[in-house]
Parts: C-alpha cells; sequence; structure tokens
C-alpha cells in the first residue's frame, strides 16, 4: 500500500521535520519517491510477494540509527516475517516509535500482551485495531466509557502512550488522559490515520515529550480535518487534504496562544 507510506512521508514533512526517510520495499521505490521529492527513500529487500522482508532487519537497524524518531505501520502489509521484524524493533530498537496500520496488527499476535521496550512507544489503534490488541475487553460493542477504561488500563500495564482514534479521540498513558476536541466525521476515510502517524512523529523528533507529542499531533490533525471540511465539505474530505491544512492548522493554533497573551 505505497499511497499509506506517501501520505506518513508527506505529513511528517508538514509537520515540522526537517528531513524525512521513507524506507519501503524495492520494487515500489519508485512509486512511493514520485508522491514526493522532498522526501528521501531507502529500499528494502522484498519477499516474494512485494513486501518488506524479514531479512530488511539489519539494514532498518543501521539506518535507524542516523533518526531521532520512527514510525512503523502504514502500507506494511502482513507476513510471517514482517510480524517477526516489527516485534524485534519494538523490543529492542532505543528510539522512539509510533506504531500504526499492520504495525499494530503485528503487535496483536501477543494476545492482549505487549513486551518489554527500551524506548518510549507510542500506539495508534482505531476502534477495530484496539480490539485485537487488548482482546474481548476491547469489543467495540462496549460503551466507549469501558473502552476507554481499558486503554488507561492497557496503557499503564504496558507502559506506552495510546491514541485511541474516534471522536473524540482519546490519547492516555495509563496516568494522564486527554480527550481531543477536534475533529469530524469526516475524517473517517482510508488514510487519515497515515498521516497521524506521520505527524506524531515529526513533533516528537523535534523534541517534544512523547506524551505532549501525541496530545498535539491529534489536535492540530483534527484542526486541519476541520479546515478542510469548512472548505471542501466532510463528505469530500480525503486524507491526502490534511497534510494541506496542516499549515493553516498551525498558524491557527499559534494565533490561539498570541489572543490568550493579550
Amino acid at each position: 500500500m505505497t499511497g499509506a507510506a506517501g501520505l506518513a512521508g508527506i505529513a511528517a514533512l508538514r509537520g515540522g521535520a526537517g528531513l524525512v526517510r521513507v524506507a519501503t520495499p524495492g520494487p515500489v521505490l519508485a512509486v512511493v519517491a514520485g508522491y514526493e521529492p522532498s522526501y528521501t527513500t531507502i529500499p528494502l529487500p522484498a519477499d516474494a510477494d512485494g513486501r518488506i522482508a524479514y531479512q530488511s532487519l539489519a539494514k532498518i537497524w543501521k539506518e535507524a540509527d542516523q533518526a531521532d524518531w520512527i514510525a512503523i505501520g502504514p502500507g506494511l502489509g502482513r507476513s510471517w516475517g514482517l510480524s517477526r521484524l516489527v516485534l524485534r524493533l519494538y523490543c529492542e530498537l532505543p528510539k522512539p516509535l509510533v506504531v500504526d496500520a499492520d504495525g499494530l496488527n503485528a503487535l496483536a499476535s501477543g494476545k492482549g500482551t505487549l513486551p518489554e521496550a527500551p524506548a518510549p512507544r507510542i500506539l495508534t489503534p482505531h476502534p477495530g485495531e484496539f480490539r485485537r490488541l487488548v482482546g474481548p475487553s476491547g469489543d467495540t460493542q462496549r460503551p466507549l466509557s469501558a473502552r476507554w477504561e481499558v486503554a488507561q488500563d492497557y496503557a499503564r500495564r504496558h507502559q506506552v502512550i495510546l491514541v485511541y482514534k474516534g471522536h473524540p479521540t482519546l490519547v492516555t498513558d495509563g496516568a494522564r488522559r486527554y480527550l481531543n476536541p477536534t475533529g469530524n466525521p469526516g475524517m473517517a476515510t482510508g488514510g487519515s490515520g497515515d498521516v497521524l502517524t506521520g505527524l506524531i512523529t515529526a513533533l516528537g523528533a523535534q523534541g517534544m515529550e512523547p506524551f505532549a507529542a501525541a496530545q498535539l499531533g491529534v489536535y492540530l490533525h483534527g484542526l486541519a480535518g476541520d479546515i478542510g471540511a469548512q472548505e471542501l465539505g466532510e463528505e469530500s474530505l480525503i486524507a491526502s487534504d490534511l497534510p494541506r491544512f496542516l499549515p493553516r492548522a498551525f498558524q491557527k493554533y499559534r494565533d490561539s496562544f498570541v489572543q490568550k497573551a493579550q
């Protein structure tokens, strides 16, 4: 899913990251690179079906040494080798890691448990991914308040920051809890989560404390969606619109501080 990787990369750029590199299977590198000339690409070995091969681990590890923050999951796909790869990176990589999409599905093989990690971990599940992560207690048919309680408990037990996407989105580290006021139903569209992943990663890479990066990321992401919906309508809003409206979201956020200061 090359578009997901491209959206995450573009959002990271719009989120203020100075240098963004997108690691992608060699066979689709030209497609991913064609979305945006401002990020660079890293070709990785592919398996027989064109997905990132487990043998990419050594190269990913070497390239990650040059990064401040790392995201994994958008456009990843699923295979036995990728599940092993994600788990190794989660357990061993000494860098902050944002995990989304099929990265979360790989972690879900733990059936409600997560291994310890050597650095901050931010997980960004939507309700279906959350249910797969935590098991029956995350059933999407349960009241929202009950799922939030499970989310806080999960974040506390596994020492992660959980961005439980929805309306409103919840951010929790098990102790702190933030309910995001921005966003609209038009953002419930394919690729929106990939944009959020890139944005949170960029904010963290600029030195923000991980919980604050997640908190501000969901706020600006939703604000960009609200600005986009005002111009385009909720029905016509698509994920690739969100990075275009991020600059205005940043400006509106800054202006709110100026107004408060006055």
